[in-house]
């Protein structure tokens, strides 16, 4: 097999339903659903399909990974946009080809980036994956094995392997501010909306230090926008 010949590109909408159907069909996992920022890719020479990669939003959680980069937990919720999770990787049964894994991990290095700022607009700084080594034993095929391993207490202990896509990406994700072109979307709110519904009650209770004729305003009001002022102000770091 030339692999020069391989070619590693995004699913277009009319082969969803075959990428979909061949994932479910030979990987252990099963097929995953497309939410939030996805990209399907497809490994293909010659327009033969070889193999398909899944990557989506980072884990929101991950110790090893967490502090292998060095962020704080609010800056964690913040940049987890800059991560992406390789979520699925299949080569087909008959296509198992000396070198193709690692060939293949190449070429999407070379392009999600480029690939995520134009669907996405943003870019990313790291891709993350986790192995299960009851199934999967060898190289980590260019990903770096952070310390200590990921656990899920309805799964096995599965080892975490992280892929910086540029060479300060570590420092960046940690860094404070962060660069404005990193940046995305609105701040984040960590509050469900049941717990933001029931703020405004919960400042009711809280009892008012102030003499009477300086509560012109009512104390729930004021503690409301310095909450929100606050929250704004830590958003913007």
């Amino acid at each position: 097999m030339n692999l020069s010949q391989v070619v590693v590109r995004p699913v277009e909408p009319p082969e969803e339903a075959r990428f979909q159907e061949l994932m479910q069909q030979h990987h252990y996992l099963g097929a995953l659903p497309k939410i939030g920022n996805t990209i399907w890719y497809v490994i293909t020479i010659n327009n033969e399909w070889l193999g398909l990669l899944s990557f989506s939003a980072a884990a929101l959680k991950c110790g090893a990974r967490d502090r292998w980069i060095g962020w704080g937990h609010r800056l964690q919720y913040d940049r987890l946009h800059l991560v992406a999770n390789n979520s699925r990787f299949l080569i087909l049964p008959t296509c198992h080809y000396k070198n193709l894994t690692p060939k293949v991990l190449s070429l999407c290095r070379r392009r999600i980036q480029k690939d995520w700022q134009d669907r996405f607009g943003f870019p990313i700084l790291m891709m993350e994956t986790f192995v299960d080594p009851s199934r999967f034993i060898g190289n980590s095929k260019g990903y770096q094995r952070t310390r200590n391993g990921y656990s899920n207490s309805r799964q096995a202990s599965k080892l975490v392997f992280v892929q910086l896509l540029q060479r300060n990406g570590r420092s960046l994700l940690s860094a404070s501010p962060l660069p404005q072109y990193l940046v995305s979307g609105a701040p984040r709110m960590k509050l469900t909306a049941k717990q933001m519904r029931s703020l405004p009650g919960f400042f009711k209770t809280i009892h008012d230090p102030r003499r009477a004729q300086g509560r012109n305003t009512p104390h729930s009001c004021r503690l409301g926008h310095c909450c929100w002022s606050n929250f704004m102000r830590h958003a913007r770091l």
